[in-house]
C-alpha cells in the first residue's frame, strides 16, 4: 500500500468543492474567519512557532500528537484528505508507518501551516484538522480527533477556543 496517493483530477476538484461549500471557506489574510464549523471544533494559537520560541523537539512533539491522534481516528487500511490549498492534494494513510523522523521528503503535505492552508479531513468530513498561516492557528474538529488529539493540550500550544 501507498502511503500518499495523488488525487485524480476529479477527486481534486469534488474534495474542494465539498470543502468551500461545507466550511464557507473565505481565504483570507485580513483576520476574517475563514472556516464555519457546524460540529464541535478547538483552535490552538501557533504563533508562538512563528516568532521562533519553538524548539525541535517541540516540533516533533506537535507532529506526534496530531499523528497518533490520526491514527487512533482511522482503521489500519483507511486514507484520509491531505490538501494544500492550491497545490496538489492526496489520500493519506496515517497507519503506514510515516516515520516523523526521516527527513526524506515523504511527508507531501505537513501539519505545521508554513505558509499555505494545510487540511487533514477524515473522507466523510467528520472530523479534521485545518492549519491557517495567517491567523498562526490551527483548528481541530469533531469530537473524535478532539478526543484523540488532547495531548496538545498538555503541550506548549495555547487554546484560544473552545466549541466543543
Amino acid at each position: 500500500m501507498k502511503k500518499w496517493i495523488l488525487l485524480n483530477e476529479q477527486e481534486y476538484e469534488d474534495v474542494w468543492d465539498r470543502f468551500y461549500d461545507e466550511f464557507a471557506f473565505n481565504p483570507n489574510i485580513d483576520g476574517e474567519q475563514s472556516f464555519k464549523f457546524s460540529c464541535p471544533f478547538i483552535t490552538y494559537d501557533l504563533s508562538n512557532c512563528f516568532e521562533g520560541k519553538w524548539t525541535d523537539d517541540d516540533n516533533y512533539i506537535f507532529d506526534h500528537i496530531l499523528l497518533e491522534a490520526l491514527i487512533l481516528c482511522t482503521e489500519e487500511h483507511e486514507y484520509i484528505y491531505a490538501l494544500d490549498w492550491h497545490h496538489d492534494g492526496y489520500w493519506m494513510n496515517p497507519s503506514l508507518n510515516l516515520n516523523l523522523n526521516e527527513n526524506d521528503h515523504q511527508w507531501k503535505i505537513p501539519f505545521f501551516p508554513n505558509g499555505d492552508y494545510y487540511f487533514f479531513l477524515q473522507k466523510d468530513f467528520k472530523w479534521g484538522y485545518l492549519g491557517h498561516p495567517w491567523e498562526k492557528v490551527i483548528y481541530i474538529f469533531g469530537e473524535e480527533l478532539i478526543k484523540n488529539s488532547k495531548e496538545l493540550r498538555a503541550s506548549r500550544l495555547k487554546k484560544t477556543n473552545d466549541k466543543v
